[in-house]
């Protein structure tokens, strides 16, 4: 399993119109080989930001990086950079990415 995350530093009062921004974009993820989940998270606040993530899971890395290559991405990240939303963000989003080397399940098992 393969989990990619961008961090984005959002100023402080650009929170709701940040969510409306994702809430309201298609993202075409759902058409990819491998694509298990997404989530966007609320994270802490500091004086000048709230920090928020973005969290895909995939079956594997090259499922992920399938996706960074594909048709799909560039139309979903076409659209997100006409969108308004660099007055948003203090800095660039910061990619990481990470192989799962262990899952525990709510029933206590490794999986």
């Amino acid at each position: 399993m393969y989990i990619a995350m961008n961090r984005f530093r959002v100023k402080k009062g650009s929170e709701d119109a940040f969510e409306k921004v994702w809430a309201n974009r298609d993202s075409y993820l759902h058409r990819m080989k491998g694509f298990a989940e997404f989530h966007l998270l609320k994270g802490p606040e500091a004086d000048d930001h709230t920090l928020y993530s973005s969290h895909t899971v995939w079956q594997t890395k090259d499922d992920f990086v399938a996706w960074t290559n594909s048709e799909e991405f560039k139309i979903a990240h076409a659209r997100a950079l006409a969108e308004p939303t660099g007055a948003l963000y203090l800095d660039h989003p910061k990619f990481e990415g990470f192989e799962v080397r262990q899952t525990l399940t709510s029933e206590g098992k490794a999986a």
